[in-house]
């Protein structure tokens, strides 16, 4: 989903649009010991020196040249698989941008990093490809697309670099996402800077230590004490994500989205050019963190179902050793199913460290022409759960087999029907009946029981969605409606959500869906900010109040709320409002922002001052939060102060944005 953002308290403040709520919860792996660690016969030590991942979201394995699509725009996706290894067969671990991304730079499945949907934080405590790297001396830095991956869910630890600025609209509005020329930009200018290290870099004491080399294998050259460090960069790009190119030109979704994948596939062209220099010893991997769809199974975009047209993803990989081995086996193709969890242990391992406490496995004996041991396959998506109120899915596949857990269990044999078609759950009761246990064992249907349990803020959150209550198997978990009987409402909730609609067909959209599902909270909040944009207050307040009845824990309900109240100088109600919005998410900037503004319309400059900064600390680009503290400055008669937020207002806001003529007025009244 791409919305963000808050309200403000006035007609012209506040300038983002909502965004989704995020869950900060911590979660332990449930079945890392079960399987999950199981280790496959090691190879020989690695030679990669270097680690280059790149993410395509929304890119469909079936629509990449290497995979056997005839129209193709995907030729880096096809440079990289030419010179390497391509996995025929990898899926992702749930349809949802950041758990997607969490699992690929952890090795962990969701339950065990703690990111379940957009916008639910990624455990601080457990390791990452940049955390592990970072370690052993390497230079690290990202560089992504698009909000669900901002640095506050968790993904930016052991980053010397986390590029995650967005763009601001013309009118001064921050963009949700940014192109993938701006993203290449960023990594080709670091890739420029390529710092010397005078020794080597000492091992982590704190790390596993790397295995023996297979004495049998050639040995790695020692660095070179002169040599550049070794580096780990990410790059992500947003193209294909919905919206696909330009909508009103009625062109189809498909070739709209091709084209995309295009747009995407010239600015990665452009990333591997300025890899060649490094490229004899970088691993460079590319995968696709989910698919899309464009109507199998009655579905639209991706996050509620678990079908493989959305698992399904491109992977391919290519570097030192992996070349040599795919042309002497001549095996460029490897039909193993494998997991995105797999992608950490393989690269770790490959540059000859390990990665700690994953449950994918390293494919180093497949790189190599072997076989792993037989296993089972996770992936899950509790985005039906966390932002409808529907039963969360869960998938095991085995062998043959692929289920997927739900109030009604679909069970397929995969290696004859791999589109999925026919449900044999009634003919296979014995086998639904064990994969169902096995899923349980990764996940239960809820959150409540999936690792330690939440404390404060969180715990409250998370009751206020019913998972945390003293049972969790109570009727409500019970009784929440399979997602499959709600083909039809989201496939129009992905409509609405891809981008594709705006203005008055979104506001008549939104008021269908919740006519048709009135308890859909998600609909009620979205329907409300669409007619507070419009400054139609007395039909927003009852979509808000309505989403605040159904349980949702958004703070943007409350700033919302708080709007309405403060165009008609309610000031009492506006600020019991923002108390609950803070109750619910007490470091949220836009929500401090907001009571910074309440402060100085009260009178109270000291406290807007106070609160005003605070936002800032959490998110210095709230540009609306810095030009109300030059207000507050100004008031409190500290002109010196209001001309120096003026002035850095007027540094970062665009040359067209049309809220520069206010900050120059102010700055001419207070010099």
């Amino acid at each position: 989903m791409k919305g963000r953002r808050g309200s403000g308290l006035t007609a012209d403040r506040i300038w983002r649009m909502v965004r989704p709520f995020a869950i900060a919860i911590s979660l332990l792996p449930s079945a890392m010991t079960e399987l999950g660690c199981r280790r496959a016969p090691q190879p020989a030590q690695a030679r990669a020196r270097n680690l280059v991942l790149i993410t395509i979201d929304t890119l469909r394995a079936d629509h990449v040249g290497a995979y056997g699509y005839a129209r193709s725009q995907a030729a880096a996706v096809d440079e990289v698989a030419a010179a390497g290894v391509r996995f025929e067969h990898a899926y992702a671990t749930a349809p949802i941008t950041l758990p997607s991304h969490a699992t690929l730079l952890t090795g962990r499945y969701p339950p065990g990093h703690g990111s379940r949907d957009n916008g639910m934080r990624v455990n601080a405590n457990v390791p990452t490809i940049a955390t592990e790297l970072k370690a052993h001396g390497f230079r690290t830095a990202a560089f992504v697309a698009a909000f669900p991956l901002d640095h506050q869910f968790g993904l930016d630890r052991g980053f010397d670099v986390y590029g995650d600025r967005l763009p601001r609209a013309p009118n001064g509005q921050l963009t949700n996402e940014r192109p993938a020329s701006d993203v290449v930009n960023d990594a080709i200018a670091w890739l420029g800077t390529t710092p010397r290290s005078p020794i080597p870099p000492m091992p982590n004491p704190h790390s596993p230590i790397p295995p023996m080399p297979n004495p049998q294998s050639p040995i790695p050259p020692t660095p070179n004490p002169q040599s550049p460090i070794p580096f780990f960069l990410w790059v992500h790009v947003f193209e294909p994500h919905a919206p696909y190119g330009d909508a009103a030109d009625r062109r189809p979704v498909l070739e709209r989205y091709d084209q995309e994948i295009g747009t995407a596939n010239r600015e990665l062209q452009r990333l591997l050019r300025a890899l060649e220099p490094t490229s004899s010893d970088t691993l460079t991997i590319v995968a696709g963190d989910h698919g899309e769809a464009f109507g199998e199974h009655g579905e639209f975009a991706h996050s509620i179902f678990v079908y493989d047209t959305t698992l399904r993803v491109p992977l391919v990989m290519r570097g030192p050793g992996i070349r040599a081995t795919a042309s002497t086996e001549t095996r460029p193709t490897i039909a193993e199913p494998v997991t995105l969890a797999d992608v950490a242990p393989t690269a770790l391992r490959m540059l000859g460290f390990t990665m700690p406490n994953v449950d994918g496995v390293d494919l180093s004996p497949l790189l190599a022409g072997g076989t792993l041991p037989a296993r089972e396959i996770y992936a899950e998506s509790f985005a039906p759960l966390v932002e409808f109120g529907w039963a969360p899915l869960r998938a095991i596949r085995s062998g043959a087999w692929k289920l997927i857990a739900a109030p009604k269990p679909e069970l397929f044999d995969v290696s004859a029907d791999g589109a999925e078609a026919k449900n044999v759950a009634a003919d296979q009761r014995e086998v639904v009946q064990r994969l169902e246990s096995r899923a349980n064992r990764y996940s239960a249907a809820d959150l409540s029981s999936s690792g330690a349990a939440p404390d404060g803020a969180a715990a409250d959150r998370l009751r206020a969605l019913g998972y945390t209550s003293g049972n969790p198997q109570s009727q409500s978990a019970i009784d929440r409606p399979d997602p499959k009987d709600r083909r039809e409402m989201a496939a129009r909730i992905a409509q609405i959500t891809s981008g594709e609609l705006g203005g008055a067909a979104l506001v008549a959209a939104l008021e269908g869906l919740v006519r048709d599902d009135p308890r859909n909270a998600q609909a009620h909040l979205r329907l409300g900010i669409a007619r507070l944009q419009t400054g139609d207050c007395a039909r927003a307040e009852p979509e808000l109040h309505a989403a605040a009845a159904a349980g949702l824990p958004s703070a943007d309900i409350y700033v919302g709320l708080a709007t309405c109240l403060g165009r008609r100088n309610d000031l009492a109600g506006a600020e019991r409002a923002l108390d609950n919005a803070r109750r619910l998410e007490p470091d949220n900037a836009n929500v401090l922002a907001n009571i910074g503004i309440l402060r100085a319309a009260q009178g109270n400059q000291a406290a807007a001052i106070e609160a005003l900064t605070g936002a800032l600390v959490r998110d210095p680009s709230l540009d609306e939060a810095r030009f109300n503290l030059a207000l507050a400055y100004a008031r409190a008669g500290r002109r010196a102060d209001a001309a120096a937020a003026a002035r850095d207002l007027l540094r970062r806001l665009p040359a067209s944005a049309p809220q520069r003529a206010d900050v120059e007025r102010l700055l001419r009244a207070v010099q």
